[in-house]
């Protein structure tokens, strides 16, 4: 059975693949699956219960007939095409911020793992950042950075960099000690070739593993601080900015917070189970068990 069969037979990775790709589609098809534009803001369909069958105010002033399958928000915007288009930015932030924290975080793991002079200095100033909760140094950054896709992936990314570089650090400490290792640095070989070429692919799988966790953890924390209005402006449609719009009338509107989350705990759970299911058929550990 290759790799992929095996991957597939595996109960949690394809969970998560499934709902990835389902969400995926979703927001790729964003513009196709939304009904109406979903900034347009049409004050006569105000908070309309889900299910409820209309005319809809464009932004030229005409009026279509109009099915609200999830209802309208407080400013009467259309909440299924709200949370289809939050596919979209959650995704874009999960799979930006996965990127960056893998590349600076697999850039100082193997500096500090295969140069000892260098271990000490990165490892130090990565305790530093760990030393700070993830969620309270995000605020920070994006309070003093502004509102933007960039600045919330930067925020969100920085905390993940030294969990990331700890993991590669101790792939590279246990590598660098292999006979094919050695015999690279015996026939002279360069560090950065011996660490692009025969220590990087042996980090590659833990790595992808890694990723799908930051990614996971990166739709949660951008959700949260768009809920706290520390995330992108509030007229991009996040899952984070809907919910955080309709928290004033839970109470009489739960709907307005219960249905991007439904949307919301099935990725960050997609996410997170693949991860579990590519560790348990990639790590040779988990695989043997």
């Amino acid at each position: 059975m290759n790799t992929f069969e095996r991957l597939w037979a595996n109960g949690a990775f394809r969970y998560g693949a499934t709902v990835l790709a389902l969400v995926l589609v979703m927001g790729v098809l964003a513009p196709f699956l939304g009904t109406v534009d979903p900034a347009v803001m049409d004050y006569n369909n105000i908070n309309r219960a889900a299910g409820h069958t209309g005319s809809f105010t464009l932004v030229d002033g005409s009026q279509v007939a109009h099915a609200f399958w999830l209802g309208t928000d407080n400013f009467g915007r259309d909440l299924y095409s709200r949370v289809v288009y939050g596919a979209r930015v959650s995704l874009l932030v999960a799979l930006c911020t996965a990127f960056l924290a893998l590349l600076a975080g697999g850039a100082v793991g193997m500096l500090a793992g295969y140069f000892r002079s260098a271990d000490l200095v990165l490892m130090r100033l990565m305790d530093g950042l760990m030393a700070i909760p993830a969620i309270l140094l995000a605020i920070a950054l994006v309070a003093a950075l502004g509102a933007s896709i960039t600045t919330v992936v930067v925020a969100i990314a920085i905390p993940e960099i030294p969990r990331v570089s700890r993991l590669v650090r101790s792939l590279v400490l246990t590598l660098r000690e292999e006979p094919f290792v050695e015999a690279a640095r015996a026939l002279a070989t360069p560090a950065p070739v011996i660490l692009l070429r025969h220590i990087l692919p042996n980090a590659l799988a833990p790595l992808l593993v890694q990723g799908t966790f930051v990614a996971a953890s990166a739709v949660l924390l951008e959700a949260i601080l768009s809920f706290l209005g520390l995330g992108l402006p509030a007229e991009i449609p996040t899952w984070g900015n809907i919910m955080a719009e309709g928290r004033t009338q839970f109470s009489q509107y739960p709907g307005n917070v219960l249905y991007p989350a439904l949307f919301l705990v099935p990725t960050v759970l997609a996410l997170n189970l693949l991860g579990d299911g590519l560790r348990d058929v990639l790590d040779p550990k988990f695989s043997k068990r």
